[in-house]
């Protein structure tokens, strides 16, 4: 008998090679499509999404998750810029969306394995005797950091078909095989927020944003801001503030509606609190290893250690650095491995 994996369906390139690969492999593919607002059931995706599992003569379903979707990863998108932090949806939405829903539907459906389009490779023959996301070799593509929050005994029901390839060589196949994706532009930015995450802010917050002052770190006044919600840590650009010399923000104060600026050298971090911590082996046995931290997505890393202190976690870092902006996360790594990760307070 066939094995069955349900494959989430974007209505891009990647999601529907993934599914040919598999099909072509043998497997019995169901292709699912999670509907995250209205908007979705008439959107040029969601058709593309059907036509491909039509052309691929799989089975095809529509899942809407719309309230799960509110709940955890836009609300939750608001609350942190509205705290003055800088979010991280999709590291939120793949754990607690896409492979939750993913997996129930397997479920139901009596299925062996989930699958998604993610430039990712699994290692189940490493040192620590667990399966853990370990990555590609095209680092540019690599989507581990996304993912570092997937336990490792959920990790052992995917598939990712899609590693080892580049991005070219996946096009080829789509277009040798007639997928009308093939040329399909890549989704570009945060999927709920097209227009982008200053309009989205302000359509859903309104008249919470409120200009306020910009202080040195001597909390003397320098300007105006159009809403601390508007601005991340680390922020050069956008400012609409005039300074003698390249002016950074260090800091945002919510309860005062304060953005405290200074210069580039105040971000440099050595040591950071980690919360929501989530680990794939034991955090004795992190602790004994030096790892790689990854404070953002497009960081190479730094190398440093996971320290406990009072109950709390800390990466500390070998050498100081200026990526660590409050609300993203740093993603461990250790020989390609990854290890987990925290988000960043």
């Amino acid at each position: 008998m066939k094995k069955k994996v349900i494959i989430g369906i974007s209505g891009g390139v990647d999601s529907s090679v993934s599914a040919y690969l598999l099909k072509e492999k043998g497997y019995e593919v169901i292709g699912v499509t999670l509907i995250q607002n209205k908007e979705q059931l008439y959107s040029q995706d969601l058709k593309d999404g059907k036509k491909v599992c039509e052309f691929l003569g799989i089975k095809h379903k529509v899942i809407d998750i719309s309230e799960e979707f509110k709940k955890e990863v836009i609300d939750y998108f608001i609350r942190e810029y509205s705290r003055g932090k800088t979010p991280s949806p999709c590291v939120v939405c793949d754990e607690k969306i896409k492979m939750k829903k993913l997996l129930e539907i397997s479920e139901e459906e009596n299925g062996d394995y989930i699958a998604t389009g993610h430039y990712c490779h699994l290692n189940n023959t490493n040192e620590f005797g667990k399966t853990l996301l370990e990555l590609c070799e095209d680092k540019r593509k690599d989507q581990s950091y996304m993912l570092y929050r997937v336990k490792p005994e959920v990790l052992e029901k995917i598939i990712f078909p899609l590693y080892g390839m580049k991005k070219e060589k996946v096009r080829e196949i789509a277009e040798k095989i007639g997928l009308i994706v093939h040329d399909k532009k890549d989704s570009q930015g945060i999927c709920f927020a097209k227009e982008g995450y200053i309009e989205f802010l302000k359509n859903n917050l309104g008249e919470k944003i409120k200009p306020g002052n910009y202080v040195d770190e001597n909390r003397n006044i320098l300007g105006t801001h159009m809403g601390y919600q508007l601005y991340t840590v680390g922020q050069r650009r956008g400012l609409g503030i005039k300074y003698p010399e390249p002016i950074f923000i260090l800091e945002i104060i919510p309860e005062k509606n304060e953005i405290v600026l200074g210069k580039y050298e105040k971000l440099k971090r050595k040591e950071i609190l980690l919360d929501e911590v989530s680990l794939n082996i034991d955090l004795d046995e992190i602790k004994k290893i030096d790892v790689i931290g990854r404070p953002r997505f497009s960081s190479n890393g730094f190398l440093g250690n996971i320290v406990e202190k009072d109950e709390k976690i800390y990466f500390v870092y070998k050498e100081e650095n200026y990526q660590n902006s409050p609300g993203q996360h740093l993603v461990f790594y250790y020989k390609d491995l990854v290890l987990g990760g925290g988000r960043i307070v």
